[in-house]
């Protein structure tokens, strides 16, 4: 998906095609129920991104999917119940036609909190 830049995440919803908008607000809101308050919001490499003592967590609208990043961690300890997605070393691909796994995400953000709450 490619748009004019922007500076947060309600802007990248709203520029994204109307009919992903609901899937992007759905994501966020899942991710955003497995933080801590003290996590923010930004706009970084052009994806949403949520930060907590650095980046936990991107993701990003493009044609047929949610591309999900938490990390190559965040890929590599959840490996076996991601079989059923398409991964790469630091990024999950949820397909629009299918329910985003809600449970899943939430595990895994919680562990990239972890992750980055425990960094020295």
């Amino acid at each position: 998906m490619k748009n004019a830049p922007v500076s947060t995440i309600d802007q990248y919803i709203r520029q994204a095609p109307r009919e992903v908008q609901a899937k992007l607000k759905e994501m966020r809101a899942i991710i955003k129920s497995a933080l801590p308050p003290e996590t923010t919001e930004k706009i970084s490499y052009q994806m949403p991104t949520f930060f907590l003592r650095g980046n936990l967590v991107h993701f990003a609208a493009f044609k047929n999917h949610i591309g999900f990043y938490p990390t190559p961690t965040g890929v590599s300890a959840f490996e076996k119940e991601l079989e059923k997605y398409e991964t790469s070393k630091g990024a999950i691909q949820f397909p629009f036609g299918k329910p985003l796994p809600a449970a899943l995400i939430k595990r895994i953000v919680k562990y990239r909190a972890s992750e980055n709450l425990n960094k020295k």
